[in-house]
């Protein structure tokens, strides 16, 4: 009897233990809601309220924590509250004779939430709720299929999405922002909206980077709010026109060749000499404000490992080893990055799109949503930068360039681009690209001003 007694509680602990291990390796292994997700019902309750402050502070600090987990890292501390936020928009607006306002726009499962701040205003909450989270999703990825589709190349057919967008997104807050006379939007996007080629929403007149200027932000409280109207900057413009394991960017030599001969001041390295090292030695030897890279980049899904930059032949600088270059000491006010792509859609890729001014440390960044065409990308890095030079407020200069290639000012004929106040000869590797129409939102709505919008 004592022998089955013993066996019976062997038995029992065995099972015990494998209970216990089991609950390890599901809590390891299984993915866990995040502990900050905000419940659809804590929502409710805050609207009922009308608790718009408290809405923009959690929202806030929702956004950060996520930033934070995917990037592993503490980005920013909370200190900035709608108050303040106000405040700052209020201080820009004397600063830059800028009038902004910031919007935060999140799907919920059956309406889509908007908080407007304008500068010096209490916020202000709207709740559109003819738009459910999947459908609004699964418009922004019909809007960019449309757009990049090299089929659709010749039509409007982006125009219904895009209006569709616009209709949810802009429209309930445009009478506000008519009334404060806001000129530059300040959008802080929620998951599955990052990737959403904001100056192509259309309200079936104009596009919506006709009537603002528009810049993306992961949370207000991490960008850089300090405004410096910094003249002079220097530029460390880079790339490689030839890789390995990607496709060729002829148009990179003559990019380059332009932005630091003809269009701004700086040095320019181009395929062996376009190396992680040489960057950084460049960087010790000279403070230069703006660094360009011409080459291509991806952000992807997964860990932040798996996004980079690729550099000359197979060197990749990752996405979480970027704050390693320590671009923050001294600043880089901006970082361009010329031929990206994002994966649509993806959160995981969303989050280090519109984070990387964070992870790289850098106060503004200027990058594509999906690549262009080499002759595209030319076109439009031609026109920002003469735009920036008289202009001196990023979002503004990227504006006027978009603007100038949707309304057809920027046009290729017979091997040579044409823009609002220069002639660029292609190299001949581009001469097949003859007579090409730039005012398709391919060629210049992909591109985005990623943090401090000036």
């Amino acid at each position: 009897m004592f022998n089955n007694r013993w066996k019976k509680n062997l038995i029992l602990s065995f099972l015990f233990i494998l209970v216990f291990l089991s609950t390890i390796s599901l809590d390891i292994f299984l993915p866990k809601k995040p502990a900050f997700a905000i419940q659809e019902s804590e929502w409710d309750k805050l609207l009922e309220t009308q608790a718009v402050q408290e809405i923009v502070n959690r929202i806030e600090q929702t956004w950060e924590k996520a930033y934070e987990n995917y990037f592993g890292a503490n980005l920013s501390s909370f200190t900035l509250t709608a108050e303040t936020i106000a405040k700052q928009l209020y201080l820009w607006q004397s600063q830059t004779e800028k009038n902004p306002a910031v919007v935060w726009v999140w799907p919920r499962k059956k309406q889509i939430q908007l908080v407007l701040i304008t500068p010096n205003q209490i916020p202000v909450i709207y709740s559109i709720t003819d738009a459910e989270r999947k459908t609004v999703l699964n418009t922004v990825k019909i809007l960019a299929g449309e757009i990049i589709d090299p089929r659709m190349r010749h039509t409007k057919s982006y125009l219904k999405p895009a209006q569709k967008l616009y209709r949810w997104i802009v429209t309930p807050i445009e009478s506000e922002l008519e009334k404060q006379k806001v000129d530059t939007i300040i959008f802080c996007l929620g998951p599955g909206l990052r990737s959403l080629p904001l100056s192509a929403l259309h309200d079936g007149e104009k596009f919506l980077i006709e009537k603002y200027s528009i810049a993306l932000i992961p949370a207000f409280n991490m960008i850089e709010t300090e405004y410096n109207q910094r003249k002079n900057m220097q530029v460390l413009a880079m790339g490689a026109s030839e890789f390995i394991d990607h496709q060729s960017l002829p148009a990179v030599p003559t990019e380059l060749k332009q932005i630091t001969q003809k269009l701004w001041q700086g040095e320019a390295f181009i395929n062996q000499d376009f190396t992680v090292e040489n960057l950084q030695q460049q960087r010790q030897k000279q403070k230069f404000g703006i660094i360009h890279l011409a080459t291509h980049a991806e952000f992807r899904s997964g860990k932040p490992s798996n996004s980079y930059i690729q550099f000359w032949q197979k060197e990749k600088l990752e996405l979480d080893d970027i704050r390693n270059l320590k671009w923050h000491q001294p600043k880089v006010e901006l970082l361009v990055l010329s031929a990206c792509k994002t994966a649509v859609g993806d959160r995981q890729a969303e989050l280090g799109f519109a984070g990387l001014t964070v992870q790289a440390g850098v106060k503004s960044a200027l990058a594509s949503l999906w690549y262009v065409s080499d002759v595209g990308t030319l076109a439009l890095m031609n026109e920002f930068y003469q735009h920036f030079q008289k202009i001196l407020l990023k979002s503004e200069a990227l504006r006027q360039a978009q603007i100038a290639m949707l309304k057809g000012k920027v046009s290729l004929k017979k091997g040579e681009l044409s823009g609002s106040n220069s002639r660029v000869k292609l190299p001949q590797e581009l001469e097949e690209y003859t007579d090409e129409n730039l005012s398709h939102p391919y060629y210049w709505a992909a591109f985005t001003i990623i943090g401090n919008p000036w």
